[in-house]
């Protein structure tokens, strides 16, 4: 495959990154989305279906991944970096995607008295490993490193 056509399916890919991103709130449920552009937080989370959340993130995170790995094998054409890349996502998402999941249903979940739990000026942590999981940040980390390796 020419240097061209490379270029051209890996803009397009990046593309699909983009429509994903640019069309997250009809695509997906996530009521954080909203929640973190704003300053209420102050007030708790926001009311939401926690296994429809955590669906609508487990599925982006696998749409982000498929492309990120079409892009590694339009730029690097080696089975063994799309076999490590894809082993990298899968502990990736296990790790992050348990943290997630009790993150949220920590501070969902109503304690003994019937109260919400909420940590209310503490929901960094929930911010970045969401963040981590619905965008494809890990593919800007793996692009240099498999350069870097490729060129030594």
């Amino acid at each position: 495959m020419n240097r061209i056509t490379k270029s051209i399916i890996v803009v397009f890919l990046v593309g699909v990154l983009m429509l994903i991103r640019g069309f997250e709130e009809t695509l997906f449920y996530d009521p954080l989305t909203p929640f973190f552009k704003s300053v209420q937080s102050y007030n708790g989370l926001p009311e939401f279906e926690a296994l429809k959340l955590l669906l609508n993130v487990m599925l982006r995170f696998l749409l982000n991944t498929a492309v990120s790995l079409g892009i590694l094998w339009i730029i690097f054409r080696n089975k063994d970096i799309i076999k490590l890349s894809g082993l990298m996502y899968g502990v990736l998402f296990a790790v992050l995607f348990a943290v997630f999941c009790y993150l949220i249903l920590s501070k969902s979940a109503p304690n003994v008295s019937g109260e919400i739990l909420s940590e209310t000026n503490n929901f960094m942590g929930l911010f970045y490993v969401r963040r981590f999981l619905i965008q494809p940040l890990f593919l800007l980390i793996l692009i240099p490193a498999f350069y870097f390796q490729k060129k030594k």
